[in-house]
């Protein structure tokens, strides 16, 4: 898709700062207040489900989540919870500051996507339905991928030219910036 319209480009270019904005946000919350996903992976896993698949009241108790029992394990691995700990942190940090600088954009949104799908499932929340939060940044991170949003107003398209076209392709957006219209 080519995108020649300033307006279009700044549109494209805001939406990528704000995903970023997001995703640093809640990096540094966490970095700040001791963040353990521990607790969340033991006991908030079950999942919910609503309308169509549960008509009434659900039994709170029951395990909706087909994947509970994965992150109930990966919860009591010590080791694990230090590396999940440790990934979700720097990673909410990482991707946030690559989308707020559009430097390597579509490796930073490919692995919001990414982060966003695990977290999808670890939650498994559709008692409102099946779209939720994570599910919407994840379509927001692919789009944003997709677009090549860095190479507008973002470092992607000020150093593409200096790039490989191979990394330029798959880890930053692609061509360099050309404003038209």
């Amino acid at each position: 898709m080519q995108v020649t319209n300033k307006l279009h480009m700044a549109g494209i270019a805001l939406l990528r700062v704000l995903v970023g904005v997001i995703f640093l946000w809640a990096g540094i919350d966490k970095f700040l207040t001791d963040f353990s996903a521990a607790g969340f992976l033991a006991h908030a896993t079950g999942g919910t489900l609503g309308w169509p698949f549960v008509t009434g009241t659900a039994d709170p108790a029951t395990i909706y989540n087909p994947t509970h029992e994965f992150w109930v394990s990966l919860s009591q691995n010590a080791g694990a919870m230090t590396a999940v700990n440790f990934l979700v942190v720097a990673g909410e940090i990482g991707i946030g500051i690559a989308l707020i600088l559009g430097l390597f954009t579509r490796f930073a949104a490919i692995m919001g996507s990414l982060m966003m799908l695990l977290f999808f499932f670890a939650a498994w929340q559709f008692s409102n339905g099946i779209v939720n939060q994570h599910l919407t940044y994840l379509v927001v991170c692919l789009a944003i991928a997709g677009l090549g949003a860095g190479r507008f107003y973002g470092l992607d398209g000020v150093l593409a030219s200096r790039v490989a076209p191979a990394i330029r392709s798959w880890l930053m957006s692609g061509e360099p910036e050309t404003v038209t219209a």
